[in-house]
């Protein structure tokens, strides 16, 4: 089929015939998309919008009480028409910001390697200026043959000025002697919750590496520190939601809300200015080395349920863990290599006992939580503070996202405590279910029994799909296409993965009753395709082309090939 143009459209709204004044002006649609072939509705080429709402889905010679003057008429030409996909937990606002840094690494190059791109990115920096910026890996530049440690190499290029690079999971920083004393970071400094401090294995000294809530630290230091920050942020996040639209996605669980660096803000101008082109479940993050009391206190001032503005306010981001391959997911079991030896089970961003509290006094407020869980040990944390939060008498939606290990006898209790399991499938070694970089620190059979889907879907639990992006794919046909590579593992069909990037996401967020379906009454989000991907192969389903996003009836992205 031919792809939809602005051209194909105006050629649609001349040559579609008008019906005017006769049926009642109630009836009348702003939009009616016809010749459609439309998901979950074999009986149906046509919907009718009205108000950014569902007023009709049928027959075309049907709709004709819903056409009137003025209202707009497109022929999709047998496109395929999808509920817009739910991205669950997308990292939108900073994901395509120039913001977060233009100091680029490279991911596969070791600590000697480096110097080279170190020294450009000194080239480019502003003198005295913080310098952020990404790609580097752990395995790549912490190795025992090294003649110097990361600190010293990153010291002789940057003397003077504070630097901050991330490594791609967010979870691990390589940062300068400077950053380090603009923290209060010595040697003999305690570790700050959440966070763990590398040190040199045979001096003692520090080696320039930081994990977790030890790096969000210095980097919040340094988005802090950016000239023109709100500029800066506004023009990432337009970016970043241009980029969405393209996918076909028309709501978005963001990542992190990292408020105390003005984010709310940007996201309510862009509210203001009607920028938004897609749905926004904002998730402030807790901080875990700061008290509860004044961030439930600021928390209480900007949380919104309400579900007709595109920004809703009511679940907060928390991490429980870090991640597997620093060693700081939390384990049940001991790693069997670690970067951090002296917790040899992994980290707590939030300990146990103090989430229980925190999601007792959330739900007080209006708050239910995304909960970043990785390691078995997190999981069953994390369930035993919602359990405890149900036995409050808390009903609202709780999440829990990454779940890349679950014990046995935990997975029966995501549906018993009506707990949403979040995974991300994006990259190429999730789908082909090979977890091999994870054998040096689990071993084999912890390795093997890693993102189980199948496991949780099959006891009748929540289970949604999501990008983590710009960790994985932002493209949600990837992660629908990848779900059903996993064989075994992975979703049972194309059905069960269309919904975990739809309705299922929509009840993960308390919305399934105003979108994440095509149903009448429902938001008019739609993801129109060129293929049928209930109907074609799993390496073609990626490869599928979005020709148009539709969001609250307004049209926010249209192919142009």
């Amino acid at each position: 089929m031919n792809k939809i143009t602005p051209l194909a459209i105006a050629v649609s709204l001349i040559m579609s015939p008008i019906v005017s004044a006769k049926p009642a002006l109630e009836k009348k649609a702003d939009m009616i998309l016809t010749n459609a072939n439309i998901y979950g509705h074999d009986n149906a080429n046509t919907i009718a919008i009205r108000d950014g709402n569902i007023v009709f889905i049928g027959k075309g010679n049907a709709s004709a009480a819903y056409r009137a003057k003025g209202t707009e008429i497109i022929d999709l030409e047998q496109a395929y028409v999808m509920p817009g996909f739910i991205d669950n937990h997308n990292h939108v606002f900073e994901a395509a910001s120039e913001a977060g840094g233009n100091c680029e690494l490279d991911m596969d190059a070791s600590l000697e390697e480096q110097i080279s791109y170190l020294k450009t990115c000194r080239e480019n920096a502003k003198p005295g200026a913080w310098v952020m910026g990404y790609g580097f890996s752990l395995d790549a530049i912490l190795t025992d043959d090294n003649r110097y440690t990361p600190l010293e190499v990153i010291d002789r290029i940057f003397p003077d000025q504070p630097v901050v690079l991330m490594e791609q999971t967010s979870h691990s920083m390589w940062v300068n002697s400077v950053a380090l004393k603009l923290a209060n970071i010595t040697k003999d400094s305690a570790e700050p919750q959440g966070g763990k401090i590398l040190k040199d294995k045979i001096t003692g000294e520090l080696n320039g590496i930081v994990f977790d809530n030890a790096g969000d630290i210095m980097m919040e230091m340094a988005w802090n520190s950016l000239e023109n920050q709100f500029d800066q942020s506004y023009d990432g996040l337009m970016v970043g939601l241009e980029e969405a639209a393209a996918h076909g996605i028309t709501t978005i669980g963001d990542g992190r809300l990292y408020w105390k660096r003005g984010w709310y803000e940007v996201w309510k101008e862009a509210e203001k200015k009607g920028d938004l082109t897609a749905r926004i479940s904002l998730r402030p993050w807790i901080y875990p080395t700061d008290s509860m009391p004044p961030q439930l206190a600021f928390l209480k001032t900007i949380q919104s349920s309400d579900k007709s503005s595109l920004l809703l306010v009511d679940q907060v981001k928390m991490y429980s863990d870090g991640i597997i391959i620093n060693g700081t997911a939390k384990t049940l079991a001991p790693y069997l290599e670690t970067y951090i030896p002296d917790e040899p089970n992994g980290i707590n961003y939030i300990a146990p006992k103090q989430m229980k509290t925190w999601l007792s006094s959330l739900d007080k407020i209006g708050y239910s939580a995304h909960i970043h869980a990785i390691g078995d040990g997190a999981v069953h944390e994390s369930l035993n503070a919602v359990e405890y939060a149900r036995n409050q008498g808390s009903e609202k939606p709780y999440t829990l996202t990454h779940v890349e290990m679950v014990n046995p006898q935990d997975v029966a209790r995501f549906a018993k405590l009506d707990v949403t399991a979040d995974f991300q499938v994006g990259s190429d070694y999730v789908a082909q279910h090979d977890h091999q970089w994870a054998e040096p620190f689990l071993g084999k059979e912890r390795t093997h029994s890693l993102m189980n889907l199948k496991s949780i879907f099959d006891t009748g639990a929540n289970v949604t799909l999501s990008s983590d992006w710009n960790v994985n794919d932002i493209n949600p046909l990837v992660g629908i296409a990848n779900s059903l590579k996993m064989g075994e593992t992975g979703l049972p069909d194309v059905y069960a993965a269309i919904d975990a990037y739809t309705i299922n996401a929509a009840d993960s967020l308390g919305i399934s009753d105003i979108t994440g379906s095509i149903t009448l009454g429902k938001s008019a989000d739609f993801a129109i395709l060129d293929k049928d991907i209930t109907r074609i192969s799993k390496n073609a389903i990626a490869k599928t082309d979005i020709l148009m996003t539709v969001l609250q009836g307004d049209i926010v992205f249209y192919s142009e090939e």
